[in-house]
């Protein structure tokens, strides 16, 4: 399979980028987008150019790190799937696909397609976190009763990589379903009481001094996010803010 690559190609966040084409060939239906990509860097090096700067790590869907914008769209065309898990045979042979770093003020360019997210760890800091006593009396979770709903609900929540694809998804650049995300996790158990009424107010407070927008209920965020977080835990967050206030 051939293709036309449109790739996004900045120094520093310092310069001006621009869009470089790139013509590869060999490329096989069953290679992962990040495979293409490790494709492309072989024969820019072999060429003696300078390979494309992308951000990976493990390659599972786990990690987050694979944040690219494939087509004007957080991951690329297939819902539910990080780019590392998007594979060639979405893609047609001879198609032109545009690939660009997630865009967000909160998101500086380090380097082509990689962005700096830590941005998002510092609002994890901010109240992401649960006190537990280590007096050697500690009581095992598995032994505490939580309601099955509840705890579906705080799985579902946890799930979320922190990749920041709603950021880059909402026309506002708010982070506002990883946020609630986060605060759900722990407010829905037992063992994220301690803080729950400092919590959502310490995050949000974060979130804003990062420079990330305000929520407007486009959806944007959950219809692109891969892991299916749902805005109903930015309502959640909401109502932890309002009770954080009282």
């Amino acid at each position: 399979m051939e293709l036309k690559l449109k790739i996004w190609r900045q120094k520093n966040n310092e310069t001006k980028g621009r869009i470089v084409d790139y013509m590869i060939s060999g490329v096989e239906t069953d290679m992962s987008f990040l495979e293409m990509l490790d494709l492309l860097n072989n024969q820019l090096i072999e060429s003696g150019k300078e390979p494309v700067a992308f951000d990976h790590d493990c390659r599972e869907g786990i990690c987050g790190s694979c944040s690219l914008h494939i087509n004007g769209v957080a991951h690329g065309p297939e819902k539910s799937t990080t780019t590392c898990q998007l594979h060639m045979r979405k893609f047609k042979d001879g198609e032109t696909i545009y690939i660009e770093p997630f865009r967000a003020k909160a998101f500086p360019v380090i380097k082509d397609l990689i962005v700096d997210r830590s941005s998002l760890d510092r609002i994890q800091q901010a109240g992401g976190y649960v006190s537990v006593n280590t007096s050697g009396n500690t009581q095992d979770g598995n032994s505490i009763p939580i309601p099955k709903n509840d705890a579906d609900q705080a799985f579902n929540a946890a799930a979320c990589i922190g990749c920041g694809a709603c950021v880059a998804a909402c026309k506002n650049a708010s982070a506002m379903l990883f946020t609630s995300a986060k605060v759900s996790q722990y407010s829905l158990l037992p063992q994220g009481q301690v803080e729950r009424a400092s919590r959502a107010k310490n995050m949000l407070s974060q979130m804003d001094k990062e420079g990330f927008g305000s929520c407007t209920n486009t959806g944007a965020c959950e219809a692109q996010c891969p892991k299916d977080i749902s805005i109903d835990n930015i309502a959640r967050l909401n109502r932890e803010y309002i009770f954080s206030k009282k």
